[in-house]
């Protein structure tokens, strides 16, 4: 049987179904990657709003909302650990409560920063932190590039900033607060970015004095000589 009779033979509706199937997928085809469904409007924190009667966008608590306090601990407002914040200003070193989550280790810390700074920020900052990751560079087009590490703004910034930017997102980085949802595990990976901005721009005055000693005591190349090859 010819295909235009075999059509004919099939219901209405069921054509009609197919033809708008068809066309919704050209249209989410087009549409479905664009910058717009992702960047729109949204109102953020004592933000001015119009569609409010009071003129803010930032709603009241539902009257008789009790705080709920997990395993006895202190508010989680009032605590750096959960915020990175300490007296309305951003921390300047990790909190205590984060290395205690691994024990004391600070090698176990960095470990597991190492881990999921490769699972969730490579694909944009890259391996290193120069913000030249795969998506930055091949699968997406940004309009600001992923942030730089190594700038003098971040080597500056202070601990707290990489941990509220995980938390609540920056610019057009969305929050991982979903993604990572461990506190312990978003100060593993600034300990990681510490140790990566420490990498890529430290000086043999970083280096301990008993690994300094064996760098000193090794023979150097002479300028302009090649490589041994075998």
């Amino acid at each position: 049987m010819r295909m235009r009779e075999r059509d004919a033979l099939r219901p209405r509706r069921f054509r009609t179904a197919m033809t708008m199937g068809l066309a919704a997928l050209g249209a989410m085809s087009l549409t479905g990657c664009h910058l717009d469904m992702w960047i729109q409007p949204k109102a953020k924190p004592l933000q001015n709003n119009t569609f409010f009667d009071n003129g803010m966008a930032s709603r009241p608590e539902v009257p008789h909302t009790v705080i709920h306090i997990a395993d006895s601990e202190p508010m989680r407002a009032d605590n750096p650990f959960y915020t990175g914040f300490a007296n309305g200003k951003l921390v300047t070193r990790i909190p205590d409560q984060a290395l205690q989550k691994f024990n004391g280790s600070l090698q176990a810390m960095m470990e597991r920063g190492r881990d999921r700074f490769t699972v969730f920020c490579t694909p944009c900052h890259g391996a290193t932190g120069d913000g030249n990751g795969m998506i930055a560079l091949r699968g997406f087009s940004l309009r600001r590039q992923p942030g730089n590490y190594h700038t003098r703004r971040l080597l500056e910034a202070p601990d707290g900033h990489f941990f509220d930017v995980m938390t609540k997102g920056y610019g057009t980085m969305y929050s991982y607060a979903a993604r990572i949802p461990a506190p312990e595990d978003r100060w593993a990976i600034v300990s990681y970015i510490r140790a990566l901005q420490l990498s890529q721009n430290a000086t043999l005055n970083d280096v301990p004095p008993e690994e300094r000693q064996k760098l000193e005591a090794a023979p150097s190349a002479p300028t302009g000589s090649e490589p041994v090859r075998p």
